[in-house]
């Protein structure tokens, strides 16, 4: 059906975020701990309401077919950096390989210095999330959560943990560190979802 010829285009969603401010740096925020974790000792796993509970060690995850994402990042203390590439494993392929239930509602991931963050699994299905080896050609360094991080691009960062080591699929919401402690538990950068 077309539109009436006086029908005005919808308008764009802008790029940066209201309250944002670019940079072209990649600022380095976390609890005060970076664990070292040698990709030869690093495994991911997956427990919850799920028909494939996966245990994967560093070849596993290399294993899986890669992909390359180019998004933006948003930072809840109001840095935005623009034109990130990510390679990894895309979360789409991640949830076709571990197999929700259909009672899934929810995720949370758990990482090595004990954050939590949760995160619905319509989120972690988008067509731009990936959990990311490499950003921008080099593999993602110890400060910015490597050897593997997801990147949900479209929500603030604080959901996208650094140093994952099991996710635990919930047919209920759990928040999780920042969440508990009164950020807003969906953290969509264009509402301006910083604070419950």
């Amino acid at each position: 059906m077309s539109q009436p010829s006086d029908a005005k285009p919808k308008p764009e969603k802008p790029r940066l975020p209201p309250g944002q401010r670019l940079t072209q740096d990649f600022p380095v925020l976390d609890l005060g701990i970076q664990p070292p974790i040698d990709p030869k000792d690093w495994r991911l796993t997956v427990s919850g309401l799920v028909d494939n509970p996966i245990d994967w060690g560093w070849q596993d995850f290399q294993d899986q077919p890669h992909e390359t994402f180019i998004t933006d990042i948003h930072c809840v203390t109001t840095w935005s950096r623009y034109d990130n590439t990510w390679q990894g494993v895309s979360g789409k392929h991640f949830l076709s390989v571990v197999k929700p239930q259909a009672a899934a509602k929810h995720m949370v991931f758990h990482s090595h210095d004990g954050y939590t963050t949760n995160v619905p699994i319509e989120a972690f299905a988008d067509d731009e999330v990936i959990i990311a080896h490499t950003w921008n050609g080099e593999p993602i360094s110890r400060a910015h959560g490597g050897p593997i991080r997801p990147i949900i691009p479209k929500l603030y960062l604080w959901k996208s943990a650094k140093w994952v080591k099991h996710i635990t699929f919930l047919d209920k919401d759990a928040p999780g560190f920042w969440e508990v402690r009164g950020y807003h538990n969906e953290a969509d950068p264009w509402k301006e979802e910083r604070y419950g």
